[in-house]
């Protein structure tokens, strides 16, 4: 993190993901920065939380079963004949899987059936680099904001140096959750009264939506391709009727309907109303209060900014927060 710059960076981007501000010099705008800064990665490692770690033996097919079964998103994976871990198995590896092996409902994906973790990565290593990244409970809150938002990632293992154990994976919602539990301690800045219509937190540009008439396979595709982490599902009205997730994918594996991606988007989200709420969103005239306030109790990675006849005008999301309340008073644009 040394020689990163400490010059204050207030302005708008093409995208709208940095906070405008009428005096740089607001102290006000220092005060998240600040307070990350002052905090160490041990400080959110909760008293008591759910770690699950994979052997890169085990099945592929298996992993995610188990990832399912403990309701977690994320492992570490381990590597026995290295006695070291070699990086995390998420979501993302699944649809990936999905959509590289995926050919009909008649074709079984022998490849998830078969495959050993350490045999899907010799094939995905050699389109990705993937190593594992982790930090160490000493380190600022603030350097794994810098690390999460600069890798693209959602997970960042906090390894002890010294036993080399995982303690803890941190993510921008545990950050978040964080900053909502003890952030009465610290003066609450005044922008925060300001209109999201105001602030520019966020992306409004390029969107990426899928139709509720689409298939599952076709939004998969979306995921890779634009590597984003959620799709707004869209009506034929141009109304957004629900959100699909990469964790929603994974309900694939609970479901055992991985082999069924001809499906419409209507038709998964019929299957998940059951235990799923609706589209969670925010407006333009909210405050960007509201909108933080909203985000960390409902614990979900983003929020659809709409108008008042619910179309998509854009996507709020952890990162966009972060980044506008954490990283760019720094004068570091990490997106």
């Amino acid at each position: 993190m040394e020689g990163l710059p400490e010059v204050p960076l207030f302005e708008d981007d093409e995208e709208g993901l940095v906070m405008k501000s009428t005096d740089q010099l607001d102290p006000d705008n220092f005060v998240y920065m600040n307070f990350f800064k002052s905090h160490c990665c041990y400080d959110a490692v909760p008293t008591s939380s759910k770690l699950v770690i994979f052997d890169t033996t085990l099945e592929v097919k298996k992993a995610f079963f188990a990832l399912v079964a403990n309701g977690v998103r994320a492992a570490p994976l381990w590597d026995s004949k290295l006695q070291v871990f070699v990086g995390m198995l998420t979501i993302t590896d699944f649809i990936n899987i999905l959509h590289r092996y995926y050919r009909s409902p008649l074709v079984q994906i022998y490849e998830l059936e078969q495959h050993k973790i350490e045999t899907w990565r010799e094939i995905y290593l050699q389109y990705s680099v993937n190593a594992l990244i982790s930090i160490t409970p000493e380190s600022s809150l603030f350097e794994a904001i810098y690390s999460l938002l600069k890798n693209k990632i959602h997970r960042l293992p906090v390894i002890d140096p010294e036993s080399g154990n995982v303690l803890h994976i941190l993510t921008h919602k545990r950050i978040l959750k964080f900053l909502h539990i003890f952030g009465s301690m610290i003066p609450k800045p005044r922008f925060l009264q300001r209109k999201m219509s105001e602030v520019g937190i966020g992306t409004f540009r390029h969107i990426a939506t899928v139709q509720d008439s689409a298939t599952v396979y076709e939004a998969l595709s979306v995921f890779v391709e634009r590597r984003v982490s959620a799709l707004p599902v869209i009506s034929q009205q141009g109304k957004v009727v629900a959100l699909y997730s990469r964790f929603d994918v994974i309900n694939l594996a609970a479901q055992k309907n991985y082999n069924q991606l001809d499906m419409t988007m209507r038709e998964a989200m019929e299957m998940r109303s059951c235990c799923m709420e609706g589209v969670l969103k925010c407006f333009p005239h909210e405050t960007l209060e509201t909108v933080i306030d909203r985000i960390a109790e409902a614990e979900v990675h983003r929020l659809v900014l709409v108008d008042s006849e619910d179309r998509v005008g854009g996507i709020v999301s952890l990162s966009d927060l972060l980044q506008a309340l954490v990283l760019s008073p720094a004068g570091i644009d990490a997106l």
